[in-house]
């Protein structure tokens, strides 16, 4: 299945609490437990103003569609083709 970096524009992500970080996350599983198993939310990283999430599904429209439906931008959704580390370079 397709995995996906989603960047989200969100002024001052990297000065939430941790309880606004915990809300956020609640509301995205919520989606997610109501959309089914087809996508999954692996991470996020939280920066100074943006978050970047790393989703797996079937394709963009579901990635979009959750979004939507828990009130957060999806400014940008890029499927990812390859993963490399430093082992890639072995």
């Amino acid at each position: 299945m397709p995995k996906y970096v989603i960047e989200r524009e969100i002024p001052g992500a990297g000065s939430l609490s941790p309880a606004d970080l915990k809300g956020i996350s609640q509301t995205s599983c919520g989606v997610l437990s109501k959309m089914g198993p087809q996508i999954q939310w692996l991470q996020s990283y939280v920066s100074g103003n943006k978050i970047y999430c790393v989703y797996i599904a079937p394709n963009e429209q579901m990635v979009r569609d959750h979004a939507a439906q828990g009130g957060f931008p999806a400014n940008l959704v890029s499927e990812v083709h390859a993963i490399i580390d430093p082992t890639t370079a072995e």
